[in-house]
């Protein structure tokens, strides 16, 4: 899959026949105030022209956008999604120098399916018959920096785009007002390396939306707007922006990095607009709010998070994010987890139930996991006790967007270590992930360095098992 992306003069007056024409040139050198008025339905117009363009998948897709819910950490699987009966039973004794630890907390079966899930998540379960739990995940580090790298890019070591970007690159956007990727309260600890395009275009960038250490209610697009300018003014400084880099990429050779920076403050511009709408949650029913949990202080950043995914979402974001820490247990496990549990349990409900009853659920893939799990054995005693980074088996769940509901793909050893049967790489979490969006892994390429590189590297299988029968959307 290849990109041609246009590029447009821009010039003073004076030099228009000297550098071009273009409807986007003519406006940003005409009067001021006619410019400022008509640029942002030019740019609108012109934007779907370009690389953020709607674009056609490879074969019918199942799922238009994703959220993907990333509890950043590490969920422990055999407390929340592996019920191990041989773990718990076996709970005390020693193991390689190390008690092994079971569950402290029950598991109940749910819906029709009778999928087993943790007596911590009630209202999650609730959902089961819409939920595939793929119980025999890997990946290749037990490091977190190592291991989120590769969950978010397909690499631990290289510079490598991620998913986000990946997936605007291959299908677009459906508003051009607003990014095509957005990451709401993304870790401070990567930069933006976990939601980078890397040697994509810079447009198929994520948008970070505050980070970890922002309260939600507080978050916004940074540099969006200028509190000491009036949006004319505003205007007005983006064309003269606009005018020197269209005059400057005019002058010396074209470069990705300058046509995405154009295009950027293009997109800005439009979103000045867009943003705030959907950042005000005053126009949502107050049942809605309730149902999001977002006036409750255990839920409220969780849920406003999870209401502005729905928001996005509808609003035709292609690739959103949302960023929960407080899984990496490795003392007082007991005690984190319930607390991590009360505080996504009722809005990830919320957010399924939300978007079910606005009939997007079906066309909108809801990806969730850690970058790894959990070990068998306790590190700490009693009440202090928690558990270790473990690589080698963990539990992601999807629901939504062509995926079968009420089922539980592959599997870990007795204890809940390995994975033993259907092991399932990130690679294939993300093979199945573009599969459900409309596009081959294998086809979704883009050459760089002289080499056509892929998400998936040269890895990756579609589980075709977890994907429903049925059309596509």
């Amino acid at each position: 899959m290849s990109i041609s992306t246009q590029h447009n003069g821009g010039s003073s007056q004076s030099q228009i026949c000297k550098l071009g024409t273009s409807r986007r040139a003519w406006l940003r050198n005409t009067a001021m105030g006619f410019g400022s008025v008509a640029l942002a339905g030019i740019a609108n117009q012109d934007a779907q022209a370009g690389p953020l363009a709607v674009r056609p998948t490879h074969f019918a897709p199942r799922a238009k956008r994703v959220i993907f819910l990333f509890m950043q950490g590490g969920q422990s699987q055999m407390d929340l999604f592996d019920p191990k009966p041989e773990l718990n039973k076996r709970d005390g004794q020693e193991q390689n120098k190390k008690k092994l630890k079971g569950a402290s907390y029950p598991f109940r079966r749910y819906g029709r399916s009778g999928m087993e899930i943790s007596s911590l998540l009630p209202n999650m379960g609730k959902h089961a018959d819409r939920m595939c739990l793929v119980r025999s995940m890997y990946t290749d580090s037990n490091n977190h920096s190592n291991a989120m790298l590769c969950f978010h890019t397909g690499s631990q070591n290289f510079v490598r785009p991620s998913v986000g970007s990946w997936v605007v690159y291959g299908l677009g956007t459906e508003n051009d007002s607003l990014p095509g990727f957005i990451t709401i309260r993304p870790t401070r600890g990567h930069g933006s390396r976990v939601y980078s395009s890397a040697f994509l275009p810079a447009i198929y960038q994520g948008s970070a939306l505050g980070n970890s250490g922002i309260a939600t209610k507080n978050v916004t697009f940074r540099d969006l707007s200028n509190s000491h300018l009036s949006s004319a003014q505003q205007s007005q400084q983006l064309q003269l922006t606009q005018l020197l880099n269209k005059t400057h990429q005019q002058q010396t050779a074209s470069t990705p990095e300058m046509e995405g920076l154009i295009q950027s403050y293009e997109l800005a511009f439009r979103m000045q607009m867009e943003c705030p709408k959907l950042f005000d949650l005053s126009d949502e029913p107050q049942h809605i709010l309730d149902s999001y949990g977002v006036d409750e202080k255990s839920t409220e950043e969780v849920g406003r998070m999870c209401l502005l995914a729905r928001r996005f979402a509808e609003a035709g974001v292609r690739y959103i994010q949302v960023n929960h820490g407080g899984w990496d247990h490795h003392g007082s496990i007991d005690s984190g987890i319930k607390r991590a549990c009360g505080a996504i349990d009722q809005p990830i409900s919320a957010l399924l139930s939300d978007l079910n009853q606005r009939g997007l659920l079906e066309d909108t893939l809801i990806v969730s996991s850690g970058e790894f799990g959990r070990t068998a054995t306790a590190e700490g005693e009693g009440k202090a006790a928690g558990r270790g980074h473990n690589a080698a088996g963990f539990t992601a769940w999807m629901a939504g967007g062509g995926v079968r509901g009420g089922t539980c793909y592959g599997a870990t050893d007795e204890l809940g270590i390995n994975a033993v049967e259907n092991r399932a790489h990130i690679h294939d979490l993300n093979a199945t992930l573009l599969y459900l969006l409309g596009l081959d892994h294998e086809r979704l390429t883009y050459r760089y360095a002289g080499r056509d590189f892929r998400l998936t590297d040269l890895y990756g299988n579609v589980l075709t098992d977890i994907v429903a029968a049925g059309a596509g959307v």
